[in-house]
């Protein structure tokens, strides 16, 4: 008679299942994007996530701060959070003001209960400030609520793994913070831009090198002694602090060449070379007004004669004195074409097709995705920029990446450089400070 094989007694082991002998499920395969609203910070974490190689595998929810509103101006200095509690309450405090008689709020300050009997005046309607519909494409966006999206890192850990949080710009910080607070085994929360405060909240800050500005001996004699202890960053950056030389940015390698199909019928026909025109507006750091204006067009109409055509957009910071003088003196211009604002916005066929830009020294993101393309940059208004826009402009210059337009410039000479690789840089990073942890991408 054959044997019969008894089953092996049940393990001694009551722990965690195998899957978790190292933590939860090791592979990251979604993300959570948290914005705020600006393309240019939420443009950063898509191409951030872009690169980690999650394209078609992240959900955006934004941070939704009140705002219209003298009084919203004044408090958007505080944490959302926050800003949105006291929003609620002023604007209860004068919903009962408008729709109550005078006499009525008086006699509540004062206690007196027969108040309550008075005829009260019909409501009005409501100012068109606080919170507003978050909407991305005409779609609903989820709000970006803290406990939320960790109850979503929470769930099918053991299926989907821990989840990527990449946020960017001062108003995601609390709630990146608290994700990381609510669930840290389970995420991996990545802060754009340098948040001020509480960098140990953080698995990981990518942030430009010249945010640390404030540490250098130059920024120690522009700021009153008193003023130091207030000024941040107060300490050199550790090491989950990936400092790179411009703005994060998704105008990757896949995205210009889609880029430049689909915009192949309207910009491969131009006369070459194609120069691309970028004007942004002035800034806190950056003061400029027609003055700068003046300056470009006296240096473009110089340099038009070398071009084949030219194509100029205006950001929505650009003052609408700069839009009128700049289109009034190039509108007619055989060889240049001035976007509008209507339809598509080019941007990104402008970098795939153009062969040479112009960008105003304002925007750190412009110039950051110009200087990826490895084509010629020439900047205006750079001796205009202040405090750690200076070190921006100054690091650009060294490493060959751009060059101040003068007029005198033949833009069928060409030149090139290594081009900006700061979106993949940091991926990389990324990737090496999830192998430490034992984790890996899908």
């Amino acid at each position: 008679m054959r044997s019969i094989k008894l089953p092996e007694p049940p393990s001694s082991n009551t722990g965690m299942p195998e899957i978790f002998d190292h933590g939860i499920s090791c592979v990251v395969r979604r993300a959570v994007i948290i914005g705020n609203g600006a393309a240019g910070a939420e443009h950063q974490c898509i191409g951030l996530v872009r690169a980690l190689g999650l394209s078609n595998s992240y959900s955006l929810h934004r941070v939704n701060r009140p705002k219209g509103g003298l009084l919203n101006a004044y408090l958007r200095w505080l944490p959302v959070p926050i800003h949105k509690q006291l929003d609620f309450l002023f604007r209860h405090i004068q919903s009962d003001w408008r729709r109550l008689p005078l006499s009525s709020i008086l006699s509540r300050l004062l206690g007196d209960s027969g108040s309550s009997s008075l005829e009260t005046r019909p409501a009005q309607p409501r100012v068109d400030y606080g919170l507003r519909a978050l909407t991305l494409d005409d779609k609903p966006v989820p709000e970006a609520d803290a406990s939320r999206i960790a109850a979503l890192a929470l769930e099918d850990i053991d299926r989907d793994g821990p989840l990527l949080v990449v946020a960017s710009g001062r108003d995601t910080v609390s709630v990146a913070a608290a994700v990381k607070k609510l669930a840290p085994e389970a995420t991996f929360v990545v802060q754009i831009q340098h948040p001020r405060w509480g960098l140990d909240q953080f698995d990981m800050i990518v942030t430009p090198l010249h945010d640390y500005h404030a540490l250098s001996p130059a920024a120690r004699q522009e700021v009153p002694k008193l003023l130091l202890p207030w000024i941040t960053p107060q300490h050199p950056p550790d090491k989950h602090v990936v400092l790179t030389v411009g703005a994060l940015h998704h105008a990757d390698a896949s995205t210009l060449r889609a880029a430049a199909t689909s915009w192949q019928s309207e910009l491969a026909s131009l006369a070459k070379p194609l120069l691309i025109v970028n004007i942004g507006g002035p800034t806190r750091h950056c003061r400029y007004g027609e003055d700068l204006a003046l300056e470009l067009l006296s240096a473009l109409k110089l340099v038009l004669t070398t071009c084949g055509s030219c194509r100029m957009t205006f950001s929505r910071r650009t003052p609408t004195q700069i839009v009128n003088l700049i289109t009034r003196e190039l509108g007619d211009h055989p060889k240049v074409f001035i976007w509008d604002g209507r339809g598509p916005n080019p941007h990104l066929g402008h970098l795939a097709w153009g062969d040479a830009f112009v960008v105003t020294a304002d925007s750190v993101s412009m110039l950051s995705e110009a200087c990826s393309t490895g084509k010629p940059v020439y900047v205006i208004g750079g001796e205009r920029c202040r405090w750690k826009f200076t070190d921006f402009q100054t690091t650009l210059r060294q490493r060959g990446l751009i060059r101040a337009l003068t007029g005198a410039e033949d833009m069928r000479d060409s030149w090139s450089y290594p081009p900006l690789n700061d979106t993949f840089e940091a991926a990389n990073r990324i990737r090496r400070a999830l192998a430490e942890r034992g984790w890996s991408l899908h």
